[in-house]
């Protein structure tokens, strides 16, 4: 079925898949929220208990997810760090300001995507060129050994 697909139809397709995916990933980066993650009860580490206030009590986010530097997770020194290496700074309503391990942050993760979708942009399109040069060439061979028998009386 796809080898009587001529050229002109498999482009189409190629770019009205390809523009239905980019659509499909901006809904849906629209409509899901990440914002709400559930966190473990306690997190245990070094024999000591993390506060846990979030689960509990109200919270307001004072500093956003971000990546913990290299003193902070070499030292030790910040507990939230050592799980994922990403931490925020909470502020809730009794227990007053804590720091909370954290997924990665969003726009570095979605900035990292399109490096990634760049990147296979571009391999595709340098695939497709060499895919029709290499056909270019192969097909002035084989004029090329026509037209040498056609001469040649064969």
């Amino acid at each position: 079925m796809i080898e009587s697909c001529s050229k002109r139809r498999m482009l189409l397709a190629v770019t009205f898949l390809g523009g239905l995916t980019s659509l499909v990933l901006v809904v849906e980066s629209h409509w899901t929220n990440g914002s709400k993650k559930t966190y473990p009860e306690t997190l245990l580490r070094n024999n000591s208990v993390l506060s846990s206030c979030w689960l509990k009590e109200e919270y307001e986010i004072v500093e956003p997810c971000h990546l913990c530097n290299a003193f902070e997770i070499n030292s030790l020194s910040v507990p939230a760090c050592l799980l994922t290496h990403y931490k925020e700074v909470i502020n809730c309503n009794t227990s007053g300001r804590v720091q909370r391990s954290c997924d990665r942050v969003a726009w570095i993760e979605e900035r990292n995507f399109w490096i990634f979708e760049g990147l296979m942009l571009v391999l595709g399109s340098v695939s497709i060129t060499a895919v029709f040069t290499r056909q270019k060439i192969l097909d002035h061979r084989v004029l090329r050994r026509l037209q040498r028998q056609l001469a040649s009386g064969v």
